[in-house]
């Protein structure tokens, strides 16, 4: 029988190790010093110019932005209306993201079934959705359908059905989706953190709502928040491709002109809590790693200090600098990987850390997590580690532009937070203009090391005894068959 030998995967050690060392040695005579030149350097960045652009609001209030990009023969138009879940009435949450999802689901003229076929037919691509701030609908055709294209979406905005069948089969999918998640470490981590650091503001509460709150819910109340939010001077609209503005204003003009204006009625809702310490334990037993999320409370997209303290965060746990990967796998080996980020909304934000971690390394894990974040705090971070996080915005911002789809969302996003449209063609320079000393500044103005919101997901009994070793003490436990997320005890009543 012929035996085979793998280089590489360590077969036959005695035989194979032997050779190996000898052969490299052969090469290592002849090219002691290889490599002889180091690595080419990076070639300079090109210059990235933003396509020329156009914004108008109409009579009724609707802001039409147009973006000519002739580079395809196709065209992206994407409708912001300036409600979502934040909007949702006391005890109704998830209307927003049901209504969201019910937009595209069938019109007063036509079924789903038929708006499918026509965005087939027409060789495009439809979506509609809800966020916490926003709801949205998005049309991609080619330049030939665009005219098609606009009906659809006036129609799909304006005239939803809601009807009865799809309501309930939406509603069905809901809850079989939180059914599942219900038993998700991760989803659970993510959901209870944002409870903790905004407490009962809509922030803090699903999107999609409850079992219970979905089952509140009727057609009725769909009716009602699309009669309240969806007007025209709720709205955006952004049409970016290959047309000229004239083309595209013509058409907002003449599908949406009629449609008249509406009162706004102004939105009311608690202020989230301060920051404070809370560490909040859920308990399942049958986990054999531990989902953590480590953050608090931060700043809104329109704050003047978003852009250092988005390369703040991101030089904690961010793209191209990464204190927590580096600390917790490269270092220590206690995960796959470990992140940060900034969610920046329209009312306010919050930044976040987390990983997941062995049982058995979860005390030691949390300790180096808080460690970190209370450094990024206290000490000046270097030149290199600000470098590195400077050049992976300034260098993907490029790949963000690339299509009249990525131009429509870079056009509402600036907006929608009410931002100066200039901004997105002086990204790049603005980014590079962020320094050590502007870091030092945000992130002691905006991180309190001592009042973090802690959520750990896992075998509580086998980690516990961990987080007081190393420090922790004051902790709340929820089994995880008690957590509602609707309570102010974060626990199931009897």
């Amino acid at each position: 029988m012929r035996r085979r030998v793998l280089l590489g995967f360590g077969l036959l050690p005695g035989v194979l190790g032997v050779g190996f060392a000898v052969y490299t040695s052969a090469v290592s005579a002849q090219v002691s010093n290889w490599p002889s030149e180091p690595p080419p350097q990076p070639l300079p960045a090109r210059a990235v110019k933003f396509p020329p652009y156009e914004v108008r609001t109409l009579v009724n209030g609707l802001q039409v932005i147009t973006v000519a990009h002739h580079e395809q023969p196709a065209v992206s138009m994407r409708m912001v209306v300036r409600a979502g879940s934040i909007q949702d009435l006391p005890g109704k949450a998830g209307v927003a993201s049901l209504t969201g999802t019910l937009l595209d689901q069938g019109t007063t003229t036509k079924s789903s079934e038929q708006i499918a076929d026509q965005i087939d037919f027409i060789g495009g691509a439809l979506g509609a959705g809800s966020g916490s701030d926003l709801s949205f609908v998005n049309v991609v055709v080619m330049k030939d359908s665009f005219g098609v294209a606009m009906e659809l979406l006036s129609d799909i905005v304006r005239n939803p059905a809601f009807a009865v069948e799809e309501i309930e089969r939406q509603k069905q999918q809901t809850m079989s989706s939180l059914q599942v998640s219900a038993e998700d470490p991760d989803y659970i981590a993510g959901t209870l953190f944002d409870r903790l650091v905004y407490g009962f503001h809509p922030y803090g509460l699903p999107n999609s709502g409850t079992p219970q709150t979905l089952a509140a819910i009727t057609r009725a109340d769909l009716q009602a928040y699309h009669k309240r939010n969806f007007v025209p001077n709720n709205m955006i609209l952004a049409i970016v491709g290959d047309i000229s503005s004239e083309e595209g204003f013509a058409a907002a003009e003449r599908v949406f002109g009629a449609w008249p204006r509406a009162a706004i009625e102004p939105v009311k809702v608690i202020d989230p809590p301060p920051s404070a310490r809370r560490i909040v334990i859920v308990d399942k037993p049958d986990a054999v790693q531990t989902e953590i999320r480590v953050g608090q409370i931060a700043i809104p997209r329109k704050h003047s200090d978003y852009l250092a303290f988005d390369l703040a965060v991101k030089i904690l746990g961010g793209e191209g600098a990464n204190r927590l990967h580096r600390v917790l796998r490269s270092e220590r080996g206690l995960t796959y990987g470990a992140s940060a980020s900034a969610e920046a909304r329209k009312e306010t934000g919050d930044f976040v850390a987390e990983t997941d971690t062995r049982t058995e390394t979860t005390g030691e894990a949390l300790r180096l997590m808080v460690d970190e974040i209370s450094k990024l705090q206290r000490e000046r971070v270097s030149l290199r580690e600000l470098s590195d996080a400077q050049a992976y915005l300034a260098g993907s911002f490029p790949l963000t532009i690339e299509t009249p789809n990525d131009i429509a969302t870079q056009v509402l996003n600036v907006v929608f937070y009410e931002l100066p449209v200039e901004e997105i063609g002086t990204f790049r320079e603005r980014v590079q203009r962020v320094t050590p000393d502007d870091i030092q500044r945000v992130a002691r103005a905006y991180v309190r090391p001592d009042r973090l919101s802690i959520v750990l997901v896992g075998n509580a009994s086998e980690f516990v005894p961990q987080l007081e070793r190393v420090g922790f003490s004051d902790f709340e436990i929820v089994p995880i068959e008690e957590l509602d997320l609707m309570s102010a005890s974060l626990r199931r009543g009897p």
